[in-house]
């Protein structure tokens, strides 16, 4: 197996979308099931990446792809992430999340989902109320703002995961996992929403903090692979 986070693994391909393209990274079989892996604020780093390679990797396989938001751009700090997301062009980047949807469909994948994590989960949801080729979405602690989307129109089967101590307040803390839940419920999609006990912003990610949730990381990838197993 490739080392985690190391590109090698990855196939770097160009994906269209009307009069522009961007770089995308794909992991696992051509012909598996079809996830769009959506970056955090920072921009495709080694975490998303790795979240890319472990998706690859769950049940029979899935074939990952990690599309390029931020254009090259990865941010070393929080001030500089904020100024990246502040500055991205949401409505452009659902139609990345199409383009990458759709090549996905067209290399081999008969069913696509999405996923992402912090600005990722917001766009994830998103894709899952404006992109009508979305099979199925989950996604980790992030919402999207009421003035971008409504998710109580979503289209595909979504799933969300949100820490307990999350301090993003109307993004991500337990108010907005709450409000997401009563919007899915008028939407007849099938849902789930997820608080987990404990922990906080990014639980998901590699850090010292994570050692301590390792049990709620891996009951959130059970989720995660039994969802996506449904519906792809």
């Amino acid at each position: 197996m490739a080392v985690a986070g190391d590109a090698a693994h990855f196939q770097k391909v160009r994906i269209q979308r009307e009069d522009t393209t961007f770089d995308a990274y794909v992991v696992g079989k051509q012909d598996a099931p079809g996830v769009v892996v959506l970056q955090e604020w920072w921009g495709v780093n080694n975490q998303v990446k790795n979240h890319a390679t472990h998706i690859s990797q769950i049940g029979h396989g899935y074939r990952a792809l990690v599309p390029d938001l931020y254009r090259g751009k990865v941010a070393l700090d929080a001030a500089e992430a904020r100024h990246l997301m502040e500055g991205l062009d949401w409505q452009g980047a659902i139609k990345d999340i199409q383009a990458s949807v759709k090549w996905l469909k067209e290399n081999g994948s008969p069913k696509v989902g999405v996923t992402g994590y912090c600005m990722g989960g917001a766009l994830a949801i998103a894709s899952g109320v404006l992109v009508p080729e979305v099979d199925a979405v989950v996604a980790f602690y992030g919402t999207p703002s009421s003035k971008f989307v409504d998710p109580s129109r979503a289209l595909a089967p979504i799933q969300a995961h949100f820490g307990e101590l999350d301090t993003y307040v109307g993004f991500a803390d337990v108010t907005a996992a709450k409000s997401l839940e009563e919007k899915l419920k008028s939407c007849g999609v099938p849902h789930e929403v997820h608080i987990y006990p404990g922990c906080s912003h990014a639980f998901m990610n590699t850090s010292p903090e994570a050692l301590k949730n390792q049990g709620a990381i891996d009951l959130a990838w059970s989720r995660f692979a039994t969802w996506m197993a449904r519906f792809l």
